[in-house]
């Protein structure tokens, strides 16, 4: 029974973190009405960090950072949350949560691609088809799109969504192969304060830049603003990540990141539901290419490593 409940753990995690991610749309969309980007993040990651520290003092969770690889703990804080971030919110000024969310979903795709590079893993001839029927669906939503009065905006959004795809997806492989060496808490712990080092600090140097220091906070006086912050720096940043890493600890980097699926649904269910956001036939045509291909590639990828496995077990 320990042992069942033990394998469910990461599988367990990896729905709820995804659930929270789902919904992070949603709350960066509404802050944004009256918040920068970048003073989104600092607000939000500032929290976190602080969070995570009280935790470390009080000696509820311990830390211990010496003699361990420190520049792949730096390649996977500065990809994510660091780029990813400021791609991820400036993408979702520029289009909808409920098309973030969905473009979100390729990151496994991503994944499938850039584990050719990194970890020398190739995709089979279906997988393939698959991730090209995935990358079509997105296409197929953007040249839609593109002929409504936003289509430039569609543009420069998707652009954003790719780069933050990719610096996802080096998160993805990176965290993995620094989970033999970091606790879960310990990679969450420095990425936040990575975020909260570099988002504060750019901000700080645009409010003084503009003259505007002394209003530094004041965006916190908005009660939309003040919501979003909390649910994006506790659930979203300290909860979600945490169970993040601990699911990538656990699990195949490809196998997690397949529950983007989830955070995709519900963040397009969030967007059309509460903010209202406009979802069209294509749009679920597009939908259903998108995540066709993903449950493909990740399916036929499980199918494959049983398959070789069974014959190593044989030899």
């Amino acid at each position: 029974m320990h042992t069942k409940t033990k394998n469910i753990m990461p599988y367990a995690a990896a729905v709820i973190f995804s659930a929270i991610f789902g919904l992070s749309f949603l709350f960066t969309k509404k802050a944004l009405v009256t918040i920068s980007a970048f003073k989104l993040l600092s607000f939000r990651f500032l929290l976190a960090f602080i969070v995570m520290t009280i935790l470390v003092i009080f000696k509820v969770i311990s830390v211990d950072f010496k003699n361990k690889p420190f520049k792949e703990l730096i390649i996977t804080s500065l990809s994510q949350p660091v780029i990813y971030f400021i791609f991820e919110t400036y993408a979702i000024k520029y289009t909808s949560s409920s098309y973030a969310g969905l473009f979100i979903a390729l990151i496994p795709i991503a994944v499938s691609i850039m584990g050719i590079y990194i970890l020398k893993e190739y995709p089979s001839k279906i997988q393939w088809c698959f991730i090209v029927l995935s990358v079509a669906g997105v296409f197929y939503i953007l040249l839609n799109d593109f002929t409504s009065i936003n289509g430039n905006n569609m543009i420069i959004g998707t652009v954003f969504l790719l780069l933050a795809i990719i610096a996802a997806s080096i998160y993805s492989i990176y965290s993995r192969k620094i989970s033999a060496y970091f606790t879960s808490f310990e990679i969450t712990y420095f990425m936040m304060g990575a975020a909260a080092l570099v988002f504060n600090g750019t901000a700080l140097l645009i409010d003084i830049g503009n003259g505007n220091i002394t209003d530094y906070f004041k965006p916190l006086l908005s009660k939309e603003v003040m919501i979003s912050v909390l649910y994006l720096g506790i659930l979203s940043s300290v909860v979600a990540y945490y169970l993040m890493n601990y699911s990538l600890s656990k699990l195949p980097a490809s196998r997690s990141t397949i529950f983007a699926n989830l955070s995709t649904i519900v963040s397009i269910v969030a967007g059309v539901a509460i903010l209202k956001e406009t979802f069209r036939y294509y749009h679920v045509i597009g939908s259903v290419m998108i995540l066709a291909g993903i449950i493909g590639t990740n399916y036929f990828s499980t199918v494959i490593n049983i398959k070789n496995q069974g014959a190593e077990d044989k030899l």
